[in-house]
Formats: C-alpha cells, structure tokens, sequence
C-alpha cells in the first residue's frame, strides 16, 4: 500500500470536506452559542438605570438567555446577514486541514491494516481495527492542528461584531498572524482535545466503516457496490458522530478563545472548558451542533467512503 494510501485517502478528505464545510460551519456556530453566558456580565450592557451606577447592579441579577437558534436557521442568518459565500468560511483551512490531517489518519490506517491483517483471512479484528484508528488518528490530529486552530476562527469569525472580528484572508494568513500575534504554540492550542476527538473519531469512523461493510459483504445483504458502501458510511457517520461530539463542543470554544494582554483567558484548559460550559449551560451543551454534526458526519463519512472507493479503482494498478 505504502504511499498510495496516502494518495487515496487524501483526495477523498479534501473532495469529502470541501463539499460539507457549510455543514460543518453551522455546526461551530451552533456549539459557540449561549458561549458568552460564562462570563460576568457587563453592567454597561444592563439596562440603562444602571449603566450610570455600577454599584447599583444587583450581584444576583437575572439575565435571560437568548433563544437557541437551529441548524436551518442558524444557515439561513448566515445566509441573510454575511451572503452566500460566507457559508465557505475558512475553507481554504479545511483544504489544508484535510491534506494534513486526513492525509495523514487514513494513509497510516491502511498501513497498520494491512500489516497487522491475518495473513490467511486478509481481514483485521475489531480490536485492531480501533488500535489502529487510535493511533492514526492521533499522529494526524499533531500534525494537522495548525490548520484546524485557523478553520475554527475563521468558521467563527462572521458571529463577532465587526470590530472584534479577525478578518483573516485566509488559512496561511490566519497562521502567520497567529504566530506574530500570539506565539507558536498558538498553533497547537487545544491539541490535546484535537487528538483526543481525531483518536475518537478514526476508530469510530474507519473501524466502523470497514466491520459493517465486511459484515454486510460476509452476511450476503448486498454486493460491493455503491449500495454497500452508503450503507457502510452512514453507521459509521453515525457512530463517529455520537463518540466526538461532547468533545468537538470543547475543543471548539477552546480554539476560539480570544486571548488579550494583561487578561485571563476565558479558559484555562480543556477541563475548565468543560466544566464552566456545563456549569453555566448544563450537560446537554455538550451535545450542542449535534443535529448539524450528524447531519454533516453522514454526508461527509459517504462522500469520503464513496469517494476514497472509486479513487482505489481508478489507481489499482499503480
């Protein structure tokens, strides 16, 4: 397999990510909503009585919180509000994100797989199957990081009044002003819950993908063709979908925090992330984006499983 599966799997990504980003746009819209109530509200944002006197704010005021919005009409607003073309925010990110990352979780899955498959049989284990995902996914989430830091922002970028906004140009833009602006490490902030996701959603997605086609292939329901391998890809969208999640929620607002001189960050770490969005929001936060997160796991598993097929056909023989 060697460098080929590298090849495959990474034309099927940037196909596959391409053609879902404004699902997956609506998506981190939708988990960065209700955000803000983490935070101390500004008495200059209070009515106008006590805007004037600041002692005058009761310690225990109660601001109600805004309506949540859903996967429609989250799109719609985007639609309305920033036009058409901002439903393809950030995704010259998702280009280079994909060519990293998935490039990089799919190549070496199919390595393992095909090293530690039984020699007799040809198949993989189930176990193996989900060691090997771990480990691919974890070395391609390192590595594509940088990318997935700069696709957050600027995914989120349109939610901001105008003048908070960042208005990168685009990914290389958005990495070298990270970089001058905040630091190299910048680029790797929240890697341990993209690690932790990309762990997660390799051994649900791939492993997923392959048992069931096997099963159904072994079982007899279907022949490998097109029908199969929808089929195969939806479960395993699914099952990636319900793993990641809680965690996608977090490593979201984590990348997305904006940090100033002088100030605290609104997070300190992926477990203050955590434990303040449930505190403040409850424990079904962390399922916030679901609907628009298996709404975009499905298309994007089909898209990548189909595509990555028909890829392998065109270059079997190379």
């Amino acid at each position: 397999m060697g460098l080929k599966g590298f090849v495959e799997g990474g034309i099927a990504s940037v196909v596959a990510g391409c053609s879902t980003h404004p699902l997956d746009l609506i998506k981190v819209r939708m988990q960065l909503q209700g955000e803000t109530q983490t935070h101390a509200p500004n008495p200059a944002q209070l009515r106008t009585a006590f805007a004037f006197n600041s002692s005058a704010v009761p310690a225990d005021i109660h601001i109600p919180a805004p309506r949540k919005a859903g996967p429609i009409s989250v799109g719609v607003r985007i639609f309305q509000t920033e036009g058409a073309a901002a439903l393809f925010s950030g995704v010259s990110a998702t280009v280079l994100r994909q060519t990293l990352y998935s490039t990089t979780r799919m190549g070496l899955y199919e390595v393992f797989k095909q090293k530690y498959s039984d020699p007799k049989s040809g198949t993989l284990p189930l176990g193996r199957k989900i060691a090997a995902g771990l480990v691919a996914g974890g070395i391609g989430a390192a590595v594509g990081n940088p990318a997935d830091v700069a696709m957050v922002r600027m995914q989120a970028d349109g939610r901001l009044p105008a003048a908070q906004r960042r208005n990168y140009r685009s990914a290389g833009d958005a990495i070298s002003r990270m970089v001058r602006d905040e630091g190299l490490a910048s680029l790797w902030r929240g890697s341990s819950l993209t690690v932790n996701r990309a762990m997660i959603v390799t051994a649900s997605q791939l492993a997923s993908y392959d048992q069931v086609k096997e099963t159904i292939l072994d079982k007899g329901l279907m022949s490998d063709g097109l029908g199969c391998h929808v089929a195969a890809s939806f479960a395993a969208g699914f099952v990636a979908a319900v793993a990641s999640n809680p965690i996608d929620v977090i490593k979201t607002r984590v990348m997305n925090m904006k940090v100033e001189a002088g100030r605290d960050p609104p997070y300190s770490g992926a477990l203050d992330c955590a434990l303040k969005t449930v505190r403040a929001e409850g424990p079904t936060a962390l399922y916030k984006g679901f609907i628009p997160t298996i709404s975009r796991q499905g298309p994007f598993t089909v898209v990548l499983f189909v595509t990555l097929e028909q890829v392998r056909k065109v270059l079997k023989d190379w």
